[in-house]
């Protein structure tokens, strides 16, 4: 049965990747879910899109990470961890803050080649930041860019 409501509350991956779990990432700060809930993806594609549609509350010089909110949910996109301290290095964003923003539009372009030979985990993690539960349709499995990944409760 259609439902749209559910539809609306579907957040969809910002990249091409393996779905993993939040507690399953390397960084104490979003595993433990310290910064709110939500999801990884680990990237196989550059292109990071806008997992909601929204307004771009926050879109770092850095390229490494993204604020997003609409009148139902708060996110982050964060991209790689500790990835901030290459002052933007492999990062070409496509948006500023105070865009609006549809699913699948383009945030950023990533060399996570050039990311990963500096030693960086490239992990990408969406942070649902007001205090929603996300709720995997998949786990562990390869998803598309822009593919409903997740339900909010």
């Amino acid at each position: 049965m259609w439902n749209p409501f559910k539809k609306n509350k579907a957040i969809v991956s910002p990249v091409k990747g393996k779905l993993i779990d939040i507690g399953k990432v390397k960084d104490e700060a979003f595993s433990s879910k310290a910064l709110g809930d939500g999801f990884a993806i680990e990237p196989e594609a550059s292109r990071i899109v806008s997992p909601i549609d929204g307004v771009v509350t926050a879109a770092f010089p850095s390229g490494h990470a993204y604020g997003i909110e609409n009148d139902q949910v708060e996110l982050i996109v964060h991209i790689g961890i500790d990835t901030v301290q290459l002052n933007g290095e492999g990062f070409h964003s496509f948006v500023r803050q105070g865009e609006n923003v549809k699913k699948g539009d383009l945030l950023a372009e990533v060399d996570f080649k050039a990311i990963k030979d500096k030693g960086y985990d490239i992990t990408t993690v969406v942070i649902i930041s007001n205090g929603l539960t996300p709720e995997l349709m998949k786990a562990e499995a390869v998803v598309e860019e822009g593919e409903d990944v997740a339900i909010l409760k």
